[in-house]
């Protein structure tokens, strides 16, 4: 592990400084490529306008007219948190401005697989709609949306991911209309917004659409910052960069749920996780309820985590968000032991003394495809290479095919890694498909090491040793008058997250005493931090430490007898060989 220090701009800094902000927060934002503080102004007005996304007039027309002639409105959402919130958006935005015929229709992750297939737009077509509405997919269902105008749907896709590739050429799916910031010919800033926010902004347009049209006046429209709770808690679960753009959304979303503004679902997931909404965090989102959405498309059925998002009825968003919660420590055990086989496996691959290979695909046949997803993060982020888990898929007829997914490290383009290795062994990929860092694809079981032996060449390729080194950025060391509690919760109130870290401190310190807790799988720490004493825990890590080390550590809090303490989370730890 290479512990480095992010640089800080000195104008940056200054500027920030200069305009009142405080010290501490002035160093983490201009090390995060923040120049001015009106780049801190997360107020609505600073939102990019839904005009500048290709396609949210045309989305706006299409709506429109739909809603005025009465036509059935039917949402195809994914089954992940993106697409849950995205579906719980479109649905109550919809019914906010008037629509009265809407549905949803989400598939199941082992019969129908991701995107809008032909068989759920014949679905689609079987409830009576008129109108398709794919929310954080579509973009690369070429086929489903063919079958869809052929049944006589209208269809609106709203969807981030990248198009599909097809001979290196983009592929689009013939949509009566296309919102996608990262379709060609969109001039939209921010790339990395979320399936939710794309959603969020058609709505926006909308509204725009059916004031001209003079169903309501701007003093009287509908108020769609009620939505911006289920924007922010997708935004954040997706792990999509944290660009001003939807640093913006998320911070409007947590504001709102401080406030006690928040849709039953969400104020009962705070609940069942054991959080307090009055301090919600974006670590909330996506440590505590992105998880429990999560865990229903993952084991079990995504329409409980969008009906628990779209219920107005406090007791039954109980219910619902208590299934979650069981959904979700059921995900854990499983996750749990496949990691254990997983990482046997990959320890398998290692010979003692030796690196890893340069990219890593397993498959167990035990394995569940709800979960690895989740395990190849936990793979990748021990052995620090591109990853790949697969398990047998469940699909009726579809026994032999293995679904795979992978993660990947800074510098691999996990997407389109797979395109080469679909070049070089045709026939191997049956179906991919993904981002830079996040990737899904099909393949037949006979084809497994073909396929592993294909990823590990293109990652032989384009992968160096700078690049396969693990490296932790951090902001230095911290200043020891910043060592408070109210610091501490200054911090976690701000928008952290993919692309805009939160703050995490390294520099060398004292171990005063060291000792292993929570049966033995956590190191507790006695530290001397400036020459102060302050407690340090470390999750997950047995293995002693030298009596001075350098830390990289996190700020939090611990209350005993009634008197908050500063402790240490500590991320990572660089030990310098003995010297010979």
């Amino acid at each position: 592990m290479k512990i480095q220090v992010r640089d800080v701009p000195p104008r940056s800094l200054w500027a920030l400084q200069q305009a009142g902000i405080h010290p501490l927060l002035a160093q983490l934002y201009a090390a995060r490529g923040v120049h001015a503080a009106a780049e801190l102004d997360d107020g609505l007005a600073r939102l990019l306008p839904p005009s500048s996304m290709k396609g949210t007039r045309e989305a706006a027309f299409l709506l429109a007219d739909a809603m005025a002639a009465g036509k059935h409105i039917c949402v195809v959402a994914d089954y992940d948190c993106d697409g849950a919130t995205a579906c719980a958006v479109a649905l109550r935005g919809l019914k906010l401005l008037g629509a009265t015929n809407v549905g949803y229709l989400v598939p199941d992750r082992v019969v129908d697989g991701y995107g809008l297939t032909a068989p759920i737009a014949e679905r689609v077509k079987a409830t009576g709609a008129d109108v398709l509405v794919t929310v954080d997919n579509g973009i690369a269902s070429i086929d489903g949306v063919a079958r869809a105008k052929a049944l006589g749907l209208q269809v609106l896709v709203t969807d981030h991911h990248l198009p599909a590739l097809f001979n290196e050429k983009i592929g689009l799916p013939d949509a009566d209309v296309i919102v996608n910031p990262n379709q060609p010919g969109c001039s939209f800033e921010s790339k990395s917004m979320a399936g939710v926010g794309v959603m969020f902004y058609v709505l926006l347009a909308l509204r725009a659409e059916l004031r001209e049209r003079g169903v309501f006046d701007a003093a009287h429209q509908p108020k769609l910052d009620t939505l911006l709770p289920l924007v922010a808690l997708g935004t954040v679960a997706d792990v999509v960069k944290l660009d001003a753009n939807n640093r913006r959304l998320v911070a409007q979303g947590l504001k709102r749920i401080r406030a006690g503004a928040l849709p039953a679902g969400i104020a009962s997931l705070f609940k069942a996780a054991g959080r307090q909404a009055p301090v919600a965090t974006t670590f909330d989102f996506g440590f505590a309820l992105g998880p429990r959405i999560n865990a229903a498309g993952r084991l079990a059925d995504m329409r409980l985590g969008i009906e628990c998002l779209l219920t107005d009825d406090a007791a039954r968003a109980d219910e619902l968000a208590q299934m979650l919660d069981g959904i979700n420590r059921e995900r854990r055990q499983i996750e749990s032991g496949m990691r254990d086989q997983a990482q046997l496996a990959a320890d398998a691959m290692i010979d003692e003394d030796e690196e890893p290979p340069p990219a890593i695909a397993i498959f167990d046949p035990e394995f569940h495809e709800g979960v690895v997803g989740i395990v190849a993060s936990r793979i990748k982020d021990k052995l620090h290479r591109p990853t790949f888990v697969f398990a047998a898929s469940q699909a009726p007829g579809k026994e032999h095919e293995l679904k795979g997914s992978g993660r990947s490290i800074p510098g691999f383009h996990l997407r389109d890694a797979l395109d080469l290795v679909a070049k070089r062994h045709p026939g191997v990929l049956l179906r991919f498909g993904g981002h830079a860092m996040a990737a899904g694809c099909t393949i037949a079981e006979e084809n497994f090491e073909q396929f592993e032996y294909g990823l590990q060449q293109v990652a032989r390729e384009w992968l160096d040793a700078a690049t396969l080194t693990r490296r932790l950025e951090t902001d230095g060391p911290l200043a020891p008058e910043y060592r408070r509690a109210d610091l501490v919760d200054t911090l976690h109130k701000e928008v952290w997250g993919q692309g805009f870290a939160a703050p995490t401190f390294s520099e060398e310190v004292e171990v005063v005493s060291q000792r292993l807790v929570g049966d033995d799988k956590h190191l507790s720490l006695k530290l001397k931090h400036q020459g102060e004493p302050v407690d340090g825990i470390w999750f997950g890590h047995t293995d002693a430490l030298p009596a001075r080390v350098t830390l990289a550590f996190r700020l939090d809090t611990n209350e005993w007898k009634g008197i908050r303490r500063v402790q240490f989370l500590i991320e990572a730890a660089e030990i310098q060989p003995p010297k010979p």
